[in-house]
């Protein structure tokens, strides 16, 4: 499946904020990529251009293509809690996410990689599916016979975040998913209201 494989600080820069992790360069040019830069005039972005950006960036940070975040929508549209919140938590909830909430990977795309090369589990069983939705009480873990990656070892040696949703056994190198976030919970600045909005139309 196709994924975006450009310039990160690109698209940072378009949407002004760090939506890839912290990036020196953006705080140099806190503008707009382009030939004029700071000093070329932008028109004002309409109501559906806004509802639009909004939805490329949660793509983005997420890294779901259209028709995978389509269906979430609609998934999260269809069932009784708030539509914008329950899509945030779906796309919370993914395989490659939680691998990089709980800090077995440094990034999503090297999460969903481990996810994709086998190397991760969930109650046991290898699961190879970036997309899969991991459910509140299921145990995600790596390999026994990865647990000497360089790239999971570093990763967790820098961990310092810890998620009120997730339960950390450094021992076991095997992290649980306690429950769906709260919105308050998602550290994630999207307008999801906006995105809802957009899909509506």
């Amino acid at each position: 499946m196709a994924r975006y494989t450009g310039p990160k600080t690109k698209i940072a820069r378009k949407f002004g904020e760090p939506i890839f992790g912290p990036d020196r360069i953006l705080e140099k040019k806190n503008y707009p990529p382009g030939q004029h830069g700071v000093n070329k005039r932008r028109k004002k972005l309409s109501e559906y251009g806004t509802q639009l950006k909004e939805k490329q960036k949660a793509k983005y940070i997420y890294g779901v293509l259209e028709r995978q975040f389509r269906n979430m929508f609609q998934k999260a549209a269809s069932s009784k809690g708030i539509t914008g919140v329950e899509l945030l938590q779906l796309l919370e909830s993914r395989l490659d996410n939680v691998v990089f909430r709980l800090g077995i990977a440094p990034s999503r795309p090297s999460a969903r990689q481990l996810v994709s090369h086998c190397h991760i589990t969930v109650n046991g069983n290898v699961v190879n599916i970036p997309s899969y939705i991991v459910k509140p009480g299921e145990l995600i873990g790596v390999r026994e016979k990865s647990k000497s990656l360089e790239v999971i070892s570093n990763s967790l040696s820098g961990r310092h975040t810890a998620f009120p949703w997730l339960e950390w056994d450094g021992t076991s190198l095997t992290g649980k998913f306690i429950s769906k976030p709260e919105r308050e919970q998602i550290p994630e600045n999207i307008r999801e209201q906006l995105i809802v909005e957009l899909y509506s139309k």
